[in-house]
């Protein structure tokens, strides 16, 4: 019998936009909504790597931001973070199918914003590392919601440049992080006010936004709603593993790389000599340089996929973040020295996200869209929530690696090695060409 992971009816017939004059003003407003809760994501995901060490310091009565209880804790706080990412993509991407696009998007915004806001009220550092599982849950839904809202919506021949432009709108976030830490350099505690703005976007769009039209035409054609277990069923579960095992090597090498690469800026010689408002505002520097890069990473990513198809331009991108991670930290640098280094690292190792938001969703039936894209996206935030925390502990227990944690780019040299099996294993993934946007229905 017929499973219920058929294809929606109608879902591909209506004719797309070819020029933006064409498209309506659903379209408009799904991928302006899409776009500003990914923007949100960034600046509220990046607060805290931005004021981690001075705030988890403060936290903990701390003077020195070296010391190992600092740098310990601040793993623990970011590693929670990561896990709560991860189990707010699955269970958001669950309800996303259940309940719609739209309406997930405003609770995973409002959910959010509020617990980065009272992160400023955090009295120790079990309550900021609480605060931000919470944060994160919503933060994690939002990103399928949102990937599954536009790639139902917008027409599909656009999906390259418009996956990196949903990309751009989390750098943009981040960008908006430093400039926040930048003018409230010195206290890292009330930036987190500002993470609660996105909460007022909530109520836009559950009046503007409707829910797409293939997500309805699903609902009432399948009486049999998809469940998660459907993911490793059938010819599902060849792109629920291989998604998620290029996903799980993007994500841990960026994390490693995003909360790593500031801490090693702290400690290098002519920053740490530094006053600590002069710290501030170089990391705030440093972090806009590279997210302005990164931008660029997207897009050229799209254009790689364009040119070449998905699987070649993964594997390039892969390629390049090996190279760049390798000689970003290959041997000690000054503070100015690093930028040329450090910025071809971020072009590479963020850049290839561009190619995940829209491409990751449409391998996926409709009622399982935004399931399968939370889940498979999310996998590896739990991988990297580990290596955060082992990092922290398990290498400055051990004399012979205590070199590692007063230099964190030699370890994440070592990190950047993960691109070596996912470049491979990116080779094998499915192209947008010759799969179906809605799989067809397997013979149970």
């Amino acid at each position: 019998m017929e499973s219920s992971l058929a294809p929606s009816p109608g879902a591909e017939e209506s004719k797309e936009a070819s020029t933006l004059g064409e498209l309506t003003p659903m379209q408009w407003k799904s991928g302006l909504a899409a776009w500003l809760g990914w923007l949100f994501d960034g600046l509220d995901s990046y607060l805290y790597i931005l004021v981690a060490a001075p705030f988890v310091a403060e936290l903990l009565g701390i003077v020195d931001l070296k010391s190992k209880d600092v740098s310990t804790k601040s793993a623990y706080i970011q590693g929670a973070f990561l896990v709560g990412w991860a189990l707010g993509g699955a269970f958001f991407g669950w309800i996303g199918d259940r309940f719609g696009r739209s309406r997930t998007i405003s609770l995973t915004i409002l959910m959010y914003a509020a617990f980065t806001g009272l992160s400023a009220f955090a009295v120790n550092w079990q309550m900021l590392l609480v605060f931000r599982f919470l944060a994160a849950l919503g933060i994690g839904g939002e990103w399928a919601a949102g990937s599954s809202l536009v790639s139902e919506t917008w027409p599909r021949r656009w999906r390259p440049w418009v996956s990196s432009g949903l990309q751009s709108a989390y750098q943009i976030g981040i960008l908006l992080a430093s400039l926040t830490t930048f003018l409230m350099a010195g206290h890292p505690r009330w930036v987190f006010l500002v993470g609660a703005v996105p909460a007022l976007l909530t109520f836009w769009i559950r009046r503007a936004i409707p829910e797409p039209e293939e997500w309805h035409q699903a609902q009432k054609t399948q009486q049999e709603k998809p469940k998660i277990a459907d993911l490793f069923r059938g010819p599902v579960l060849r792109i629920t593993i291989m998604t998620v095992l290029v996903c799980s090597a993007a994500l841990t090498t960026v994390w490693a790389f995003l909360f790593w690469s500031p801490q090693q800026l702290r400690k290098l010689s002519d920053v740490v000599s530094m006053t600590k408002e002069d710290r501030d505002h170089y990391i705030s520097l440093v972090t806009a340089l590279a997210m302005v890069v990164s931008i660029g990473g997207n897009f050229f990513a799209g254009m790689l996929a364009r040119r070449f198809g998905y699987r070649a331009a993964t594997s390039l991108m892969f390629f390049g973040g090996l190279v760049t991670l390798y000689m970003t930290y290959r041997v000690p640098h000054n503070h100015l020295d690093i930028l040329p280094w450090l910025s071809a690292a971020h072009f590479f190792v963020q850049g290839v996200f561009g190619l995940f938001p829209l491409y990751v969703p449409p391998l996926f039936p409709t009622l399982l869209r935004t399931t399968g894209a939370g889940f498979c996206y999310n996998v590896g935030r739990l991988v990297a929530a580990f290596g955060t925390i082992w990092f922290a502990t398990q290498v400055s227990t051990s004399s012979s690696s205590k070199a590692l944690m007063d230099d964190p780019g030699k370890a994440l040299i070592m990190v950047g090695y993960i691109y070596i099996p996912a470049i491979l294993i990116a080779l094998m993934m499915p192209e947008p060409s010759k799969i179906e946007p809605t799989p067809p229905a397997y013979v149970e």
